[in-house]
């Protein structure tokens, strides 16, 4: 069932009902997908599944509705041994930020706590617990973790940083800007010995991570769905075993507000909660296709293989190996540079991303650490070879042009399969 992927694997995956997994998701086949990682993409089999449920919902809306707290609690127990949590201590939500800002929401402080985030951190976590530390006269302090640093040197950084006012710290289990693992079980062990509280950012963790919530007993872990897990969009999950779990709230406050944690969160209002229902279809369509270990070991080798042969064209116009090799690497995500003239803050690096959309029909997402742009190359099971070279023909004579630099003749090799002719590549065109 499984391909191996090297050299010579143009034609990609397949799956068990699929003799090329690109056929089972509905992507536009005139663009290049290497983002999964941002905002995932979910199979056709689990897009038909929540339309089903929706269509009952229409149909008999009074009928629907009372039964929605019964089903989405059935969806926790389906999908815990997954996350690797019980069901009852597990809640859902509409994404990762959702739930932090239930978890921040249940926090007081006093004026001069500290909180502790890293510079790996995701920008809408770290931009809430600012805000909680604001709300109480506290402050956020960022630990500066380098880029290859390894798990000891993380630990040692984590350990510097905290105080005597240190309250929470905020840390990914797998860094979005970075695509890198931190060690978070050993990170929770060493601040519950100082009296500390853990939130553990675990947004690309499901799927990628087999049980990716038995990291240490943090006081909360979170997770999306839609990503790895290939839910459909506005399903997450919220883990906590913590005394205090009961201060946990919903963001919208409906008829089982005085019920404990987590059935008061079974109920919300007349929110679409299909994409809860449809996401553990999804996960064992999976594993059902393709088997979640096998899909990690291969999402690797994809992602590897494509780093590589991106790395060896963006090369000659660096200084540096352009691959970054970490030893905290997760199975789907790998950093390339590109030149240091380009992206080096968020607002360039989004420009990038949207240029390459509109001009070359390229899905990728760029990133920056310490002031250096990046590529964040990210692979599921529909990836192919192709994509790769597509990338190169396609997307790098823009990136140079937009960092000021020429492609020169040679230097940027050509794919083996022509472009879209809705996309032409850009070395035919004027832009060279």
């Amino acid at each position: 069932m499984q391909q191996t992927v090297g050299r010579d694997a143009v034609t990609g995956v397949s799956l068990r009902g699929y003799d090329r997994a690109r056929d089972a998701w509905p992507l536009d086949p005139d663009v290049v997908h290497l983002n999964h990682g941002s905002f995932g993409a979910v199979p056709i089999e689990v897009v038909r599944h929540q339309d089903g449920l929706r269509a009952q919902a229409d149909r008999n809306p009074v009928g629907w509705f009372p039964q929605v707290p019964a089903l989405v609690a059935q969806a926790r127990r389906e999908i815990a041994p997954f996350i690797g949590a019980r069901a009852e201590d597990m809640v859902f939500v509409p994404n990762a930020s959702a739930a932090a800002t239930v978890i921040y929401n249940s926090l007081q402080l006093a004026a001069g706590d500290e909180i502790l985030v890293t510079d790996h951190g995701y920008g809408a976590i770290t931009m809430g617990a600012r805000r909680l530390a604001r709300r109480f006269g506290a402050r956020v302090r960022t630990v500066a973790i380098p880029l290859l640093a390894s798990d000891d040197e993380v630990l040692t950084q984590f350990a510097a940083a905290t105080t005597d006012r240190t309250r929470l710290i905020v840390v990914d289990q797998i860094t979005s800007p970075t695509a890198r693992r931190f060690p978070v079980e050993q990170i929770t062990a060493q601040a519950r010995r100082s009296g500390v509280r853990v939130l553990v950012d675990g947004a690309h963790a499901p799927g990628l991570i087999d049980a990716p919530a038995q990291c240490g007993e943090p006081d909360w872990w979170f997770g999306n769905l839609h990503k790895w897990p290939c839910a459909p969009r506005g399903a997450a999950v919220l883990v906590s075993t913590a005394a205090d779990r009961d201060d946990l709230w919903p963001l919208i406050d409906s008829w089982a507000a005085e019920e404990p944690f987590p059935a008061r969160f079974d109920t919300q209002g007349t929110i679409d909660a299909t994409s809860y229902l449809a996401a553990p279809h999804a996960i064992s369509w999976i594993e059902r296709e393709y088997g979640w270990s096998a899909a990690r070991e291969t999402m690797a080798e994809l992602v590897d293989h494509g780093a590589e042969i991106i790395g060896e064209a963006i090369a000659p116009y660096l200084d540096s190996d352009p691959v970054v090799v970490s030893a905290a690497q997760v199975p789907s995500m790998r950093l390339v540079r590109i030149p240091d003239t380009l992206a080096d803050r968020r607002e360039a690096a989004d420009r990038l991303r949207d240029v390459l959309f509109q001009r070359a029909g390229v899905e990728a997402a760029f990133t920056t650490f310490d002031s250096r742009p990046y590529l964040r190359l990210s692979a599921h099971l529909y990836t192919e070879e192709s994509d790769f070279h597509q990338f190169i023909e396609r997307a790098i004579p823009l990136v140079l042009e937009a960092s000021g630099l020429a492609a020169s003749p040679g230097r940027v090799r050509s794919a083996p399969h022509a472009p879209s002719s809705r996309y032409p590549s850009p070395l035919k065109g004027e832009n060279t």
